[in-house]
């Protein structure tokens, strides 16, 4: 029997009509199967790949963020381990500038560029050869908002407090960097015009605490202590002064030099420019205490700091007192007016205060303690920036800081870490 006479049978028979047609069909429904089953699996790896790259940029510019950019390949190596959910046939490129796309030459960016060789069963079958696959990803550290006051805080406790009556009416921004679902509070009376309020933790909505428009940012990347570059304070080679004990209705002309055991302050002084070392015990200003100085840094410190943390003297200023300090505008510790020594033990409080007469300009720098800010009605900081680990702003304090430019220590910028490409 002819080829063409069973052909002809069959296409007679509906059956086999069926089984011809369902012949010529299978290669095509085989194909578009594997073809569909390549696909999954393409675009499975395409995206698990490309999460890989986005967290890896992220991770690098977070180390960025921190100023840690010599450890940013290490930072991205380490996440892409753990988020290894592709195996890469192709080395990773981590660059920071990029040196391709459109951030080439960006020092605040990182890009990662990922690649791997995938066999798909489909295409292998067709192509003898695998597939490669790119994924890639730039982030960036940005700036968001301008700010005056920053805790240092890390663990799990509120950073930034106010509270009772205070006013506070900064012109910029405050940013803690402590973790706690209570970072930064606004309470009581108190009246907070500051924006924007951020945190590595929470910032609890009080708006009637805030003023109107003020722009509230919870779970903030840490930000990067401004001042960190600041030498540790080193009293070798600096004259030891006296005089550091001033009474009522007595006035002294200070000069700069070391002051052992504190200076204790209540009567008229006028200090030298120049840098004032208190080498332990306190830098106290009484009740009617009249203090001023322009171009002056007081740094508390003590001379066994390193093996004696807990000795690192302290600030403790009278509510009543008229302060009227101006930090110098030149040398290393340029804008800074108060700097207590890093290696300073997490006790005890310093209390910064003054009476509407005061007048402050310049850095209050505590890295390692806790400022409390209980001035009296009206105090003027002038033109400051704030950084210590915890900072407090209560009881009748009214703090206005206005900053012309060019003069004290002013805001820094604030930084977040985002995907740009």
């Amino acid at each position: 029997m002819h080829i063409g006479t069973i052909v002809q049978k069959l296409w007679g028979d509906r059956r086999g009509a069926l089984a011809m047609i369902t012949a010529i069909s299978m290669p095509v429904i085989i194909g578009g199967a594997g073809l569909a089953a390549d696909t999954i699996q393409w675009s499975y790896t395409k995206r698990a790949m490309q999460r890989q790259a986005d967290s890896g940029a992220l991770a690098g510019a977070f180390a960025l963020s921190q100023s840690q950019q010599n450890t940013v390949a290490a930072t991205v190596t380490a996440d892409l381990s753990r988020n290894n959910n592709v195996a890469m046939t192709i080395a990773p490129v981590i660059q920071t500038p990029p040196t391709a796309g459109a951030f080439s030459g960006d020092t605040r960016a990182v890009r990662v560029a990922l690649a791997t060789d995938l066999r798909l069963p489909f295409v292998a079958f067709l192509m003898q050869r695998a597939i490669r696959i790119p994924a890639e990803a730039t982030a960036k550290v940005v700036s968001q908002g301008e700010y005056c006051v920053l805790s240092l805080e890390n663990t799990n406790v509120t950073g930034i407090n106010m509270g009772g009556n205070t006013n506070v009416d900064l012109g910029c921004g405050m940013m803690s960097n402590s973790p706690s679902a209570v970072s930064v509070t606004a309470g009581g009376s108190s009246r907070i015009n500051a924006t924007p309020v951020a945190a590595v933790g929470g910032v609890p909505a009080a708006p009637s605490n805030y003023a109107a428009g003020t722009q509230l940012i919870p779970y903030s990347v840490p930000q990067f202590d401004p001042l960190a570059n600041l030498p540790s304070p080193n009293l070798a080679g600096v004259a030891n002064r006296n005089g550091g004990n001033v009474g009522p209705n007595q006035h002294s002309i200070l000069d700069p030099g070391v002051y052992r055991g504190g200076m204790d302050l209540k009567g008229q002084v006028e200090l030298r420019p120049g840098i004032y070392y208190i080498d332990g015990g306190s830098f106290s200003a009484g009740s009617q205490a009249t203090v001023s100085g322009t171009g002056v840094v007081i740094i508390l410190t003590h001379h066994s700091a390193e093996s004696s943390p807990g000795l690192i003297a302290h600030v403790s200023i009278n509510g009543g007192a008229t302060i009227n300090l101006t930090a110098p505008t030149s040398g290393t510790y340029a804008g800074v007016v108060f700097y207590q020594d890093r290696r300073a033990l997490d006790q005890g409080d310093n209390k910064i205060n003054g009476n509407s007469a005061s007048r402050y300009q310049g850095t209050f720098y505590f890295p390692g303690q806790h400022v409390e800010f209980t001035g009296t009605s009206g105090q003027d900081v002038r033109c400051v920036q704030i950084v210590t680990r915890r900072v407090t702003f209560i009881g009748n304090s009214h703090i206005t800081n206005v900053c012309p430019p060019g003069s004290g220590a002013g805001s820094f910028s604030g930084t977040r870490v985002k995907l740009v490409a």
